[in-house]
């Protein structure tokens, strides 16, 4: 697992529960505030200041690009990356050299966060709209749009389903997208400000985490029918 760090980044072993930090050569002055990891393994970073670097194998800067107000998430499909904007509402792709926006859409009123499903689709919280949006990832095209009351923030993908919070109902909605319309198929109360998200598909636990303290909920089983 990787977290973004002013400077670098951290790396996460988890067989090992050992976290290592590595420090971007050059680069100890920036603020980065997202990365992931592409299909051929090399890292992306992007950056406070709205720039998104692609690392060498060696881990130097082989690509920067500059075109964002902030870089606040970033996801992969295969070696292209995905890059919201908050300031500017907007999902781009960035092609697999790191030089290049490929396209950009504008995602809702107020997107806040991202995930990829294992279908490769790009899951957007829009909390000002109030809905979920569903990009295809290849083109980039906004496929679905789905009202979800309650401020939609902290969003995740899994085999089955999509997972969507809702911030000022503390609750979590599984949505199955697989008749082109979200239809919601499970909902869990969640602890409080459930603001982020992550699915294990090979155990199938769902993990919530608290935006104000209250912890991490663990949802073992989550999307299964009682």
């Amino acid at each position: 697992a990787y977290l973004a760090a002013p400077g670098g980044y951290l790396r996460f072993d988890v067989a090992r529960g050992v976290i290592e930090r590595h420090d971007v050569p050059g680069q100890q002055a920036t603020d980065f505030t997202a990365i992931t990891s592409r299909a051929d393994g090399r890292l992306a970073l992007g950056s406070a200041d709205g720039a998104v670097y692609t690392l060498a194998p060696d881990g130097t800067v082989s690509a920067q690009l500059k075109i964002f107000a902030r870089v606040d998430e970033l996801v992969a499909h295969g070696d292209t990356v995905f890059v919201l904007d908050r300031s500017q509402t907007s999902v781009t792709t960035v092609d697999p050299s790191g030089t290049q926006a490929q396209h950009a859409l504008r995602a809702g009123e107020g997107a806040t966060n991202m995930a990829l499903d294992p279908a490769g689709r790009v899951l957007v919280a829009d909390t000002r709209g109030e809905q979920l949006l569903v990009f295809g990832s290849d083109p980039l095209i906004l496929r679905q749009q789905y009202p979800v009351r309650g401020a939609p923030y902290g969003v995740a993908g899994s085999a089955g389903l999509a997972w969507v919070s809702e911030t000022a109902t503390n609750s979590l909605v599984g949505y199955d997208l697989a008749t082109g319309i979200p239809v919601e198929k499970v909902r869990y109360r969640t602890v409080q400000q459930p603001n982020s998200l992550a699915f294990d598909d090979k155990t199938g636990t769902l993990y919530v985490v608290s935006g104000s303290g209250a912890g991490v909920q663990v949802i073992a089983g989550a999307g299964k029918q009682p």
